[in-house]
Formats: C-alpha cells, structure tokens, sequence
C-alpha cells in the first residue's frame, strides 16, 4: 500500500543516485547481487544474535534494490534482470523469518513457518497473474516502470520491510509480528485472488 506514495516522494534521490552509479559503468544486476547479498548478511546477523545490525543490513539492502529498477531504466531494461530482481526479492523475504526461526526454534519456529505459508500465499498469487497479464498483454498504469504487471495488495514491499524492523528491533515480541504480519497477509491474498479473476474474466464470457 505504501510503496506508491514512498517511490514517489525518493525518485528524485533515487534517480540521481541512478545516474552516478550508471556514470561509474555500474551494471543494474550488479546492484541487484549487492542489495541481495546485504539482506542474506542482515538475515545471518539474525541468526547470530545481532538483530539491530540485521536491520541496518537489511534496509542497506532494500536501498540497493531501489536502486536497480532505475539504473536499468538509464541503460537497457532486461527480462534477465525483472527476473533476477524479482527471485532475489522473494529469497530475501523468506530468509528473515527463517532467521528468527533458527536463532530461537522454540520461541519463533511456528510463527515463522505460518509467516512463510502465508508468503507463499502472497508470492504465488502475486506471480501467478503476473504471468497471465504478460500473456494478455495487460499492464498497470499505476505502476507503469515495472518489469511486469503489480497486482497491489495490503502487504507489499514496504509494509513488509516495516515488519521486519519491527521484529528486529523487539525480537523478543516476533511470533506477535510474524502472526499478525501473516493475517494481513492472508487479507492481501484474498483481495488478489479476487481483483486477479475479475480482471483476466473479462471477455472471457462464463467461468470453466
């Protein structure tokens, strides 16, 4: 929900740092490996018992993903590197509540496990009608810099980016976090299911 209003208001910043970075002869999925190795780095600091420096990583990484989209945007827009930023994107996200499940099983595991369930949930449905749209030659006006179609939903980059710094600030309070973060999740999927159907069932004339 709050990716929109948040890409909006750091463009600028963003762009400029794009074009320094393009100047310097940096590649776009150069970016994409930083940024992707910075979250896996914050995620192991999790599991080592270092949540604070996990974030500071974390959101080091998310910058760096910010980042990409635009330096390719300055270069030469690839399905290579959609692809690559979108795989790395839902392995980083998977890989903190796995952390916290593996820095206290005890206290964290099932929580996690929902959290993971529930990001299946999200990332299928997300990518599912991102396919189908691509073959109907669909494409969102609001977002239109994007690799692919992005289907909205309560839960995206940002909101979940949110829950992690919360949990890593109060770890000690992360199954709360995580089954919370796991019912809005469970809202975004209901909510893409529906607006997914309503959308590739036009024109169809009937159901199968």
């Amino acid at each position: 929900m709050i990716d929109r209003w948040a890409l909006e208001r750091l463009r600028p910043a963003i762009e400029a740092t794009a074009r320094r970075l393009v100047a310097w002869g940096v590649h776009a999925d150069r970016v994409t490996a930083v940024g992707f190795g910075l979250g896996l780095a914050g995620s192991a600091a999790i599991v080592w018992g270092r949540p604070g420096v996990g974030l500071l990583l974390i959101l080091a990484g998310r910058v760096a993903d910010g980042l990409d989209g635009a330096v390719a945007r300055q270069t030469a827009p690839t399905d290579r590197g959609a692809f690559l930023d979108i795989v790395a994107d839902f392995l980083f996200y998977a890989s903190v509540p796995l952390a916290f499940a593996l820095a206290d099983p005890g206290a964290n595991a099932l929580a996690a496990a929902v959290l993971l369930a529930a990001f299946i949930g999200t990332g299928s449905s997300f990518l599912a009608f991102a396919v189908l749209a691509e073959r109907r030659g669909l494409s969102n006006a609001r977002l239109p810099n994007k690799g692919f179609y992005y289907l909205g939903g309560l839960t995206e980059g940002g909101e979940t980016i949110a829950c992690f710094a919360l949990m890593c600030l109060w770890p000690q309070h992360f199954a709360t976090w995580a089954l919370g973060f796991a019912a809005l999740c469970a809202l975004t999927i209901v909510s893409r299911v529906a607006a997914g159907a309503a959308l590739l069932g036009r024109g169809e004339g009937g159901t199968r």
